[in-house]
This record gives C-alpha cells, sequence and structure tokens, in this order.
C-alpha cells in the first residue's frame, strides 16, 4: 500500500499544499487487486528493461510524479543505467537505444497520446517489424497498465516518496 504525506510544490508562483484527496486502494481493495493484477500480467510477460523504458516514458508524458520517481528507482535496480534514463525524454535525439526499444518508445508515446493522433500505421508497422503479435499485445497491455496507473495517482493526489523527504 501507499503511505500518503503532504508534500508542498510550486504552481502559478505560489507555494502550494497538495494534500491526498483519498486512499482510494483503502476504500475499495478489490480495485487495487484489480490493478495489480494487471502489473503482474505485464511484470511476467514483458522484458525488464523494456517495461521500464514504458512506465518510465509513459509517466513522464502523463506528469506523473509518483510513478517517474518508483519506476526510475526499478528500472536501476534492473540495471538500467543513469545514462539511458536521464536520455529517455530525448530518445529521438539518442543513440542509446535499440531499433526494437525505438519502436516500442513510439508505440508507447502513441497510446499515451492517442487523443492526439490515434496510432499512427507507421508506428504500428515499425512496432509488427521488431516484435510478434502475442508482444504487441503484451506491450499494449503494458502501456495500458501504467497509463491507469498514473491516471489513478494523479487524481487522487499520490505524492512521490524520495529517500531523503523532509517533513513541513
Amino acid at each position: 500500500m501507499f503511505k500518503f504525506s503532504v508534500i508542498t510544490y510550486m504552481n502559478e508562483k505560489e507555494l502550494c499544499k497538495m494534500k491526498p484527496r483519498m486512499d482510494m486502494f483503502a476504500t475499495d481493495p478489490d480495485a487495487y487487486k484489480t490493478m495489480s493484477a494487471m502489473d503482474s500480467y505485464v511484470s511476467q510477460r514483458v522484458d525488464k528493461t523494456l517495461l521500464g523504458l514504458i512506465k518510465i516514458r509513459a509517466s513522464q508524458i502523463n506528469k506523473c510524479a509518483f510513478c517517474i520517481n518508483m519506476h526510475t528507482k526499478e528500472a536501476r535496480k534492473h540495471g538500467e543505467s543513469e545514462e539511458r534514463i536521464y536520455a529517455l525524454n530525448a530518445w529521438r535525439e539518442s543513440p542509446l537505444y535499440t531499433p526494437a526499444e525505438r519502436a516500442v518508445l513510439a508505440f508507447t508515446e502513441a497510446v499515451t497520446l492517442i487523443s492526439e493522433k490515434n496510432v499512427p500505421d507507421d508506428i504500428y508497422d515499425d512496432m509488427k517489424r521488431h516484435v510478434d503479435d502475442k508482444e504487441i499485445v503484451r506491450i499494449l497491455m503494458a502501456i495500458v497498465t501504467i497509463n491507469g496507473w498514473n491516471r489513478i495517482v494523479i487524481a487522487t493526489r499520490i505524492p512521490p516518496q524520495h529517500d531523503n523527504q523532509k517533513n513541513g
């Protein structure tokens, strides 16, 4: 379960206190179980490195501080380099990612931002060049799952927990 606390952040040049709106998962534990089941499904079926890139990139796009914090730490534990984590926001300009990773990152962005351009054929076709249909399904489920988590965390205002977090 998540630990809730008050965090401070800057918004429109004013110092504000952001308080969690509710503990959704204490309110309805089955909601947490459902999301955890989806997470478990993708964690068992998608390569850890690829899954880390998907989670971090979608969380960056959605501006989910909690998830960025969590998934960058996870990626490091799974051996991801600091350099690749830092460059992820600008992956198109970086030589650090394989062609398959680039296809997955483009697909992650297209699905995350689906209301803007749908998922263009060229992005989907590039995925097909690198992975089979079953893997596309699994990657899609990973993208859907992290986007779900991002929306839950942002909507309920679950603050990120930092290693050196100071209270007050």
